[in-house]
């Protein structure tokens, strides 16, 4: 657990003068090519282009990284500022983690469930993580509409409605399906009520040794009569492969969704990995080599992508090696994550294809034309708030800059990074991408559209499955273990025994506690690397001297986000036991929290 404090202070011990924040470095105003020495920042550009190189990829084969010296000098001075976040928050950690050991050795151990839910965090992780753990998280975590609602909060991502023309991958008993949910199977798929999670591509990826799990395939069902979505059934795809309902022993069903759990936040990391950073870091590397560092829109990417750089290597020393945190924590190790890479680039690498509403339309979660709708869909409701805040401030940005179409037509550093995006760089489905080998030309609708993305990458899909999500709420013990410890039974009616020795031993269980508490960032908020301050900071907004409506955008926004977080902040049950017809309460985006950009 040390390793991880002795290379953040290494790092911290190498850094140089980078350290500083380039917003502070670089007060430059901005301006369009049309209307600055064009000659001057063409030679600027070509020093760039020369100096930042498109380089392998880290952590599976995914995007480029950069390489060449301007790109080897934004990785170090990026690793410098990581590193002092780490500093903050690895002691901390490493206290708490001596507290709670010493908390389970006063108990004797791990005995129970409960153990798990109390001991390991009933007034623990007070220094690393002081907003706890969500409100019914631990609870709760029995009750399946929990288990159901996780997939439309914690990680929608892997979740689609099957289409009336699919072939089911697994049938279900009659007598169990009408039971559960009042109609057949055949039934609930023609009447677009059957979803599905499917994690049986994991079933080939290498495992550590003396962990299991399954490779879990899920039903879910929008419920004829109460319209809540639960869960109908889980098929472990392994062993015996057996296939679990809510009407098995408690104990076999428990388990069925602690297996599916545990792939699900195997799931949830690596894709955050590839969908967010992979995808936001090459969509701005083919902006560092076409623009211009006075170019408004090179100055509004270089905020959202601050610090970006140091994540990728950083996960390459500490969490994707040999023996790293990765292969001593999770089920799969470090040679099956860098499967899942390229595995679901080709599709959640993307770009345009995995715009929030695009996406989840694409995956009959939004705007459905077979089924009903959702009752509630807590991340949506979230997400698409600070989307909205987001795409107003961007709307605004755009149009000071470009008040009529014709100017972004003429802007030569726009057009070559459309161009280059799609071809050198290699983005996914970027936006127009050059035709028979000529420059599409853009309108500013595209581009509110590619910066609202980018921030939506950088400030609220990275932190829905990282930063502090996995600690406070998709990571907690005992119902989302990163491993199991005993082989999967082959049999139903386990006992208690069998279900315990399942689990995380004491050691392993605070090490994943451990793990992810230091991918937490509570002091963010004191130092104004909020999703509130995304675009108030006022180096930032000194670059846009003489463009007041875009300082009052971004009060704007931060006046909007500041009205979500409070909101957040303020949640709590119903009569019912209930938020958003769940039994635990949703706060993973909450914009006084999370940061505005990539932080780990």
């Amino acid at each position: 657990m040390r390793f991880f404090t002795s290379i953040v202070f290494a790092a911290i011990a190498t850094a140089n003068a980078t350290v500083l924040r380039r917003e502070i470095t670089n007060l430059v105003e901005a301006s369009l090519p049309q209307f600055s020495n064009i000659t001057a920042r063409l030679e600027a550009i070509s020093t760039k282009r020369q100096g930042w190189l498109y380089g392998p990829s880290l952590l599976g084969n995914a995007s480029f990284f950069p390489a060449g010296t301007i790109g080897s000098a934004r990785m170090q001075a990026d690793m410098a500022l990581f590193s002092l976040d780490s500093a903050w928050v690895a002691p901390r950690a490493q206290a708490d983690l001596l507290a709670v050991q010493q908390a389970v050795a006063n108990n004797g151990g791990l005995h129970s469930l409960d153990d798990y839910a109390h001991v390991l965090y009933d007034g623990q992780w007070t220094a690393s993580v002081p907003g706890g753990t969500g409100k019914g998280i631990l609870a709760n975590y029995t009750q399946d509409l929990l288990f159901s609602m996780e997939r439309l909060s914690l990680n929608c991502y892997p979740l689609r409605r099957l289409q009336p023309s699919e072939t089911l991958p697994f049938t279900v008993d009659l007598n169990t399906t009408v039971e559960l949910t009042t109609l057949s199977l055949p039934a609930l798929l023609e009447s677009g009520r059957l979803f599905i999670v499917d994690h049986s591509y994991q079933l080939p990826y290498p495992k550590g040794a003396g962990k299991y799990g399954a490779s879990s395939t899920a039903y879910f069902f929008i419920h004829p009569i109460s319209g809540d979505f639960l869960p109908l059934a889980i098929k472990t795809n392994v062993g015996a492969d057996l296939i679990y309902t809510p009407l098995d022993s408690a104990n076999d069903w428990l388990l069925a969704k602690i297996m599916f759990n545990e792939n699900d936040i195997f799931h949830a990391q690596m894709f955050h990995l590839v969908a967010s950073h992979d995808v936001a870091e090459i969509v701005h590397q083919a902006a560092m080599r076409t623009m211009s560092d006075e170019h408004p829109v090179m100055i509004l990417l270089e905020r959202l992508m601050f610090q970006a750089y140091a994540v990728r290597p950083a996960g390459n020393a500490v969490l994707f090696s040999d023996g790293g945190y990765l292969d001593r924590a999770f089920f799969i190790n470090h040679l099956g994550a860098a499967q899942f890479v390229p595995d679901f680039y080709t599709t959640v690498g993307r770009f345009q294809a995995n715009y929030l509403s695009t996406d989840l339309a694409s995956r009959g979660l939004l705007n459905s034309t077979t089924g009903p709708e959702l009752k509630h869909f807590p991340f949506y409701d979230d997400a698409k708030v600070i989307h909205d805040g987001i795409f107003n401030f961007m709307t605004t940005f755009i149009n000071a800059y470009y008040p009529s179409e014709d100017l972004l037509t003429i802007d030569p550093e726009l057009s070559a990074w459309f161009t280059e995006a799609s071809t050198s760089a290699a983005v996914l489905d970027f936006p127009c991408a050059p035709k028979d080998g000529q420059p599409t030309a853009c309108d500013r609708s595209t581009l509110i559209e590619i910066l609202t993305h980018m921030a939506y990458l950088t400030g609220v899909q990275h932190h829905a499955l990282n930063t502090g999500d996995p600690v406070y709420s998709s990571g907690t013990l005992p119902f989302h273990p990163t491993a199991l410890y005993s082989p999967l039974p082959t049999t139903k009616n386990i006992s208690d025994t069998t279900l315990l020795a399942m689990l995380p031993p004491p050691s392993d269980a605070i090490f994943q506690i451990y793990l992810l508490a230091i991918f937490n960032r509570p002091q963010f908020e004191a130092q104004y690397k909020t999703l509130v301050h995304a675009f108030s900071e006022p180096s930032f907004l000194a670059r846009f001297k003489g463009r007041e409506e875009v300082e009052r955008a971004a009060v704007v926004f931060r006046g909007r986000m500041e009205e979500v977080s409070g909101e957040v902040r303020g949640r709590g049950f119903d009569e019912a036991g209930l938020w958003k017809g769940m039994p635990f309460v949703y706060r993973s985006l909450d914009p006084g929290t999370v940061p505005f950009f990539l932080a780990v």
